[in-house]
């Protein structure tokens, strides 16, 4: 598979190499060794657990999309006081462990410096090129947040329309292009049977049918569900690769969620579909600045928020 190197070029969306306040090499003085660092953890996590990828792509999503990209997610409930962790939406995200690792060696490098918001961008942006997707130099700077409450998490789910989905992108500052090219991150992604459960058995007639009679095996039915929540990859073919095989897929009617599949069938996205099905170099190039993009929404720069010592816990 050909591998993008690609040299960011922001000067479509704002002034070279820095977006909001934030700045590649923004550690360079204060902790030259920080990106090195989490790509050390993602590295070694990585080769244990290619689907790491999907993880981390996914809780920078999630992150970012909720009071900004500031590490709220990342928070620990309390008795009393829940976190952003206990929304529904938020119930399957994983990779916190790597934050942690992450975090942990960079405070015995550089004690209250690298704030967690950028550990989740650094490594998010790590594990998209070890996974043979584009490398990118991401601005950073972000300074972590002092809220996490579960009752603001609005996220596009598994089952919305493309309109619907489009109505959440947009209130971040994001458009159709981007929203298309950051759903294609489902690459490397895969989901639990109860994200799409009541697609299967012939209920939804814009599934195929062979990949509707594989996944009934899997997960049953909705009438007749299987034991256990179960789960499959997003991309059926080259599930663990950072490419364009995603868009191939869904052009074929063989997306697992229903808001996968409605980006090839809606009438706004299925040319951008088609377009990244046919030119992988477009849509590793649009992804990059997509990812940049929303890794620059709402970020706390300066004297806002604070550094967390344990990216599990405010400081104050």
């Amino acid at each position: 598979m050909v591998k993008f190197t690609i040299f960011v070029v922001l000067l479509l969306i704002l002034p070279l190499a820095s977006i909001a306040d934030l700045t590649v090499g923004f550690y360079g003085t204060s902790c030259p060794k920080a990106e090195a660092i989490v790509r050390q953890v993602v590295q070694k996590r990585f080769n244990g657990d290619k689907s790491i990828t999907g993880g981390l792509l996914r809780m920078h999503f999630h992150d970012c999309f909720v009071h900004g990209c500031d590490a709220s997610i990342l928070i620990d409930s309390k008795k009393g006081n829940q976190s952003e962790k206990d929304a529904g939406a938020n119930g399957t995200v994983r990779g916190f462990e790597i934050i942690d690792e992450a975090k942990k060696a960079l405070e015995k490098a550089c004690p209250s410096t690298v704030s967690c918001a950028d550990i989740i961008t650094l490594a998010t942006r790590d594990a998209v090129d070890l996974a043979g997707g584009p490398k990118y130099s991401v601005p950073t700077g972000r300074r972590d947040g002092l809220v996490s409450n579960p009752s603001d998490v609005n996220l596009p789910g598994p089952g919305s329309t493309v309109s619907q989905a489009l109505r959440i992108f947009t209130s971040k500052g994001m458009f159709l292009n981007e929203m298309v090219t950051l759903l294609g991150a489902h690459t490397v992604g895969f989901a639990h049977c109860s994200f799409f459960r009541n697609r299967l058995g012939g209920a939804d007639t814009t599934m195929d049918p062979t990949l509707d009679s594989n996944l009934v095996k899997l997960c049953g039915t909705q009438s007749k569900p299987s034991k256990k929540d179960l789960r499959t990859f997003l991309d059926q073919n080259t599930s663990m690769v950072f490419d364009n095989q995603f868009y191939k897929q869904i052009l074929n009617k063989q997306g697992v969620l229903f808001i996968d599949q409605q980006l090839a069938l809606d009438s706004s996205s299925k040319g951008l579909v088609s377009s990244f099905a046919a030119n992988p170099a477009s849509f590793q190039q649009s992804f990059v600045n997509a990812i940049v993009k929303m890794g620059s929404i709402d970020v706390k720069v300066g004297n806002d928020g604070e550094i967390r010592r344990n990216c599990r816990v405010f400081n104050r």
